[in-house]
């Protein structure tokens, strides 16, 4: 498991959150003067590029107000927040996306320095882990000049220093460590992105400080491996850095393109055989199209021998550099032209150029919230909203979490059964009860369908939340009648127009100042369809 490193975040259960442990930060030992005047200028150097590093370092605090999943009305109660960040080029400060979502307020403060000053979210890009700071008082990068950034990867085996603000104390900590591997690899909400591990200390607090080579910046810290593993951290590298702030210079963040087909290694001689394979060929085996659609163009059983000119091998890797392997999906990033990237396959033995489509987002049936609030409606005492994977994950964690999971496999509930699916149609969303019955007469008897998903109303296919509450404002009959899915389910019965009278009573009650969703009170209080 990778747990992001800001200090004391807990989103009860977000896709995101993590709990973090504490650390002992070994101390540094004591150096050996060189000997010798020649040494003196060496010395110097190195002292003013550490001072240089220590000086555009800042410390982030954020108060943070994640989303209360099971009462999607509501926030849960503010949360310090605690990481680091670092100032780069165009008076801006790099940090990780983790340490500043949902916050309400943020304030940074410099290495030395006694005041804090606030700050604004500029771009974010919780995928990637990534955020940019702007300064209300611009006048603070006068005197903290960027840290400059590495072009090129660094090598395994350099020295690796690691700035940032853990916990444990106050002033700025700094470790070191040698970079220890390189690879393309999973993120935060199905994002892939350029990785490189470290075995420099690096603990929570140090989110969004600086890994420095040399003279210069590698990329920033952003989580370390759990369960167990002692200084296996990770790095967001420059080249991801850069990407995304090549993405965000129109002020808007669009995402990372990727391949979502499904794959399989040609390693296995019978599958190679049963391809009819020539010997030479090296390549990638789609095992199931992302779209079975007849226009789109890779196929079952394509072999992917090239992405662009590089040669693909039969482990699914290419070559970059001398030294370095990564799976081939990491050139979709660099190769992508016009939302297509060129790829060579082969195909009943024959070698065929295709372009296919790629997109930065995945369509989900369970979409992740990645830093929005979910959207709901109440009607009388039922709260009803779009189901994400964000509230499967909380529902199915902590202590309880296993026995959740079981109940709702065994009743064949769709956020099991259905989580990891495309949705079926444009616009498909699941919708599900996701708190208690607000407490009402109306419902007395009815076993509580927290965590259930409507299967209909009136007899309706639910097609998405928009759509449930667009048959709760035309039904013109005396009862509303609710279904769900999978099995075990009772069926709501509620009198319609008591139950409008009601709702007004039923948010006062409870402290809810709201019916719904901007966006869905519109829709309920249009005037039905003719």
């Amino acid at each position: 498991m990778h747990l992001p490193l800001c200090v004391d975040r807990r989103l009860a259960g977000l896709t995101l959150a993590a709990a973090f442990i504490g650390f002992y930060h070994p101390a540094l030992g004591a150096q050996d003067k060189p000997a010798g005047p020649s040494a003196a200028v060496p010395t110097a150097a190195a002292d003013a590029q550490s001072r240089a590093v220590e000086n555009a370092v800042v410390k982030v605090f954020a108060t943070a107000r994640p989303p209360d999943l099971l009462k999607p009305w509501t926030k849960l109660s503010p949360q310090e927040v605690s990481g680091s960040g670092v100032v780069i080029d165009g008076k801006r400060i790099l940090t990780n996306a983790h340490v500043v979502l949902y916050a309400s307020q943020i304030q940074i403060q410099a290495n030395q320095a006694g005041d804090k000053l606030s700050a604004t979210v500029e771009s974010v890009a919780p995928g990637i882990d990534l955020a940019v700071l702007k300064l209300e008082d611009e006048s603070f990068f006068d005197s903290h000049a960027p840290l400059p950034r590495a072009s090129v990867l660094p090598q395994v085996k350099d020295s690796v220093m690691v700035y940032g603000f853990p916990t444990g104390g106050t002033d700025l900590s700094i470790t070191k460590g040698i970079v220890s591997r390189i690879d393309f690899a999973g993120y935060y909400y199905g994002t892939g992105g350029l990785r490189i591990q470290i075995d420099a200390a690096i603990n929570p607090g140090n989110s969004g400080g600086p890994a420095v080579v040399g003279d210069k910046m590698i990329g920033l810290a952003f989580s370390r491996l759990g369960g167990g593993a002692e200084n296996i951290g990770y790095i967001v590298p420059c080249e991801e850095i850069a990407l995304f702030l090549k993405d965000v210079a129109d002020g808007h963040y669009d995402g990372k393109p990727a391949i979502y087909d499904e794959f399989q290694t040609l390693e296995n001689p019978a599958l190679r055989a049963f391809l009819k394979l020539d010997k030479a060929v090296q390549g990638l085996v789609l095992h199931e199209p992302f779209s079975e659609a007849p226009t789109y163009p890779l196929k079952r059983w394509d072999v992917i021998t090239k992405i662009g000119e590089t040669q693909v091998d039969d482990q699914g890797k290419i070559q970059v550099g001398d030294d370095l392997r990564l799976q081939f999906t990491y050139l979709v990033q660099t190769l992508t032209r016009d939302g297509k990237v060129p790829l060579t396959v082969v195909r009943e033995s024959k070698a065929v150029k295709i372009d296919v489509p790629v997109s930065a987002v995945r369509p989900r049936l369970l979409p992740f919230l990645s830093g929005s609030y979910p959207v709901y409606f109440i009607f009388g005492p039922i709260v009803f909203s779009a189901a994400t994977d964000d509230f499967v994950a909380r529902l199915t964690s902590g202590q309880s979490g296993g026995m959740m999971a079981g109940v709702l496999s065994f009743i064949g509930s769709p956020l099991i059964t259905r989580r990891s699916e495309k949705p079926a149609f444009d616009g498909e969303e699941l919708v599900l009860i996701p708190a208690p019955f607000l407490p009402h007469k109306l419902v007395k008897g009815y076993e509580n369908p927290t965590g259930r998903v409507v299967k209909s109303v009136n007899g309706v296919a639910i097609k998405n939340l928009r759509h449930l509450v667009e048959i709760l404002r035309d039904s013109n009959e005396q009862f509303v009648k609710i279904e769900f899915a999978g099995h075990n389910a009772e069926t709501l019965i509620l009198p319609r127009a008591e139950t409008i009278a009601a709702t007004e009573e039923i948010l006062t009650d409870n402290g809810i100042r709201s019916q719904g969703s901007p966006d869905l009170l519109a829709v309920w209080n249009r005037k039905p369809a003719l």
